[in-house]
C-alpha cells in the first residue's frame, strides 16, 4: 500500500492512498460474507447462494459498495499510526476504482496549524479604574423610587415628574398615527423637543413639534403633532428609612445603610466589569502577534455554537422564522475567526504551562462556592470532576491568573464608562 500526505496550506491536509489488488481482497472477501445473507437467486434459498456465483453475479456490485467503507477504515488506520489529529469531518475528494484494478483515493482533512509560543512578557496593558461616585448611587435611589412610584391624575404638567398620554400624528408621513402614546418627561431617552413642547400643557391641548432624529450615523426630519388625552402625575416616595426597608425587604433598616450596600454593589460592578475588559485587551493584544490559518471546520463549529446560544435565548428555543443564518455566519465570521484562533492558542499555552487541576484544588473551590451559592459542597464538587466544560473552566481560569501575571500593567483612572465596554 503506498501513502503519501500534500500540505494544501499549514491547517489542511490530503492524504493519497494507492491498495493493490491483493490487498483489497480480504476486505472483499468480507463484504462478500456479509451480503451473502440478504442475496437470493432462482434455484436457491434466500442466503444459500453458492460464493462463487455471488462473485459471479454481484461481486462488482458489492466491492463499489465496499470501497468506500475500505478507504475510511484505511483512513482511520494510517491517521492513527502517524499521530494524525483532523478537526471537523474528513472529506474523499477522489476515489478511483473498477474491479480487478488497485483503489486509488485522496482524503482532504483539516489539522491544528503548527506555530510557535510568542513572548508576550512585554505587552504592556491599561487596566481601567472607576470608583463609584455619589451621583451613581443618587441614580440608583431615584431608579428606586421610580419603580415604587404611585400616579396621580393631573390637569397640567407642572414639571418633570409627570406622563402625557398622546395621540402622535406624524403630519410627514402621510396621517400615520399611533393612539394612546405615553411619554414619561423625565425618561432619558424622550427627544429633548418633544419635552419642551409638552412644558405647561394642559388635558386637550393640541402641540405641534419638530426635530430631526438621529440613529446610528443616518437621521431624518420629523414632524408630529401631539393631542393631550390625559395627564398622570409620578407620586415619588420619600428617601427615608421607610423606602430603605421596603426595597430591600427588610434587609436594612435605615437609608445610610442602603446607600452603603449600593454604593459596595456599584463598586463590585466596575471591578467585574474592569477585569473583563482588562482581560479582553489582554487576550486580544496576544492574539495579534500570531499569523497562522484558521481550519476553517474549527469557524464553523465555534459560528455553530454562536446560533445555539441565539437559539437558547428565545423562549421556545426555537430562532425566529425570519432568521438569516447565511448572514448570520458572514457577519460573525471575524468574531468566529479570533476566538477559533485563541482556542488553538489557548490549548497551546495550557499544555506548555502542564495545567491540570488536582482534586485537592477542587475541593477547595467548592467549599468557597458552596458558601456563595448555598449548594452542597460534595454536589460541587462532582459537578467539577464530571463536567469537562467545567474543567476546562477551571484550566481557563488558571491560565488568565499566569498571563496576568507576566505582563506589565498600567492602571488608568477614569469616569469614562465607554472605557469598559467589551470589545473584540
Amino acid at each position: 500500500m503506498e501513502v503519501t500526505i500534500k500540505s494544501n496550506t499549514d491547517c489542511e491536509q490530503e492524504m493519497h492512498i494507492t491498495m493493490s489488488q491483493e490487498e483489497l481482497a480480504p476486505h472483499f472477501e468480507k463484504a462478500y460474507r456479509e451480503a451473502a445473507p440478504a442475496l437470493e437467486i432462482k434455484g436457491f434459498r434466500k442466503g444459500k447462494v453458492p460464493m462463487h456465483m455471488i462473485k459471479k453475479m454481484f461481486g462488482a456490485s458489492i466491492e463499489y459498495q465496499a470501497v468506500e467503507d475500505i478507504s475510511n477504515d484505511m483512513f482511520r488506520k494510517e491517521i492513527e499510526a502517524r499521530d494524525i489529529n483532523p478537526i471537523g469531518t474528513p472529506t474523499i475528494v477522489k476515489l478511483d476504482f473498477k474491479p480487478g484494478t488497485p483503489l486509488n483515493y485522496a482524503i482532504k482533512y483539516e489539522v491544528r496549524p503548527q506555530f510557535e509560543l510568542k513572548d508576550y512578557s512585554g505587552l504592556t496593558i491599561e487596566k481601567y479604574i472607576h470608583s463609584a461616585n455619589d451621583t451613581e448611587v443618587t441614580n440608583e435611589i431615584e431608579r428606586l423610587q421610580q419603580i415604587n412610584s404611585t400616579m396621580e391624575e393631573a390637569q397640567k404638567i407642572d414639571g418633570e415628574n409627570y406622563v402625557a398620554t398622546v395621540d402622535m400624528l406624524d403630519l410627514d408621513a402621510q396621517g400615520h398615527s399611533q393612539q394612546g402614546m405615553r411619554i414619561y418627561l423625565k425618561e432619558k431617552s424622550t427627544e429633548p423637543e418633544i419635552k419642551d413642547a409638552l412644558k405647561g400643557v394642559s388635558v386637550g391641548d393640541v402641540k405641534e413639534v419638530k426635530f430631526t432624529h438621529q440613529h446610528g450615523d443616518r437621521s431624518h426630519d420629523v414632524h408630529l403633532q401631539l393631542t393631550i388625552k390625559k395627564i398622570e402625575k409620578v407620586l415619588l416616595p420619600t428617601v427615608d428609612d421607610a423606602l430603605a426597608q421596603k426595597v430591600s425587604n427588610g434587609k436594612f433598616q435605615t437609608i445610610e445603610e442602603l446607600k452603603t450596600n449600593i454604593k459596595k454593589d456599584l463598586e463590585d460592578f466596575w471591578k467585574e466589569r474592569a477585569d473583563r475588559r482588562f482581560e479582553n485587551d489582554l487576550l486580544s493584544e496576544i492574539v495579534k502577534q500570531y499569523e497562522f490559518t484558521v481550519p476553517e471546520s474549527l469557524i464553523q463549529n465555534v459560528t455553530d455554537t454562536f446560533i445555539d446560544d441565539a437559539k437558547n435565548q428565545q423562549p421556545n428555543k426555537q430562532l425566529p422564522k425570519n432568521f438569516n443564518e447565511k448572514q448570520y455566519r458572514e457577519q460573525s465570521r471575524e468574531t468566529a475567526i479570533w476566538q477559533s484562533k485563541w482556542l488553538l492558542i489557548k490549548e497551546q499555552f495550557i499544555t506548555k504551562e502542564k495545567i491540570e487541576i488536582a482534586d485537592a484544588e477542587i475541593e477547595k473551590i467548592a467549599e468557597e462556592e458552596s458558601a456563595k451559592l448555598n449548594i452542597d459542597k460534595e454536589r460541587l464538587v462532582n459537578f467539577y470532576k464530571s463536567s469537562e466544560n467545567a474543567l476546562e473552566r477551571l484550566k481557563y481560569n488558571r491560565l488568565i491568573d499566569i498571563l496576568k501575571q507576566n505582563v506589565k500593567i498600567t492602571e488608568v483612572v477614569t469616569d469614562d464608562y465607554s472605557k469598559f465596554a467589551v470589545q473584540q
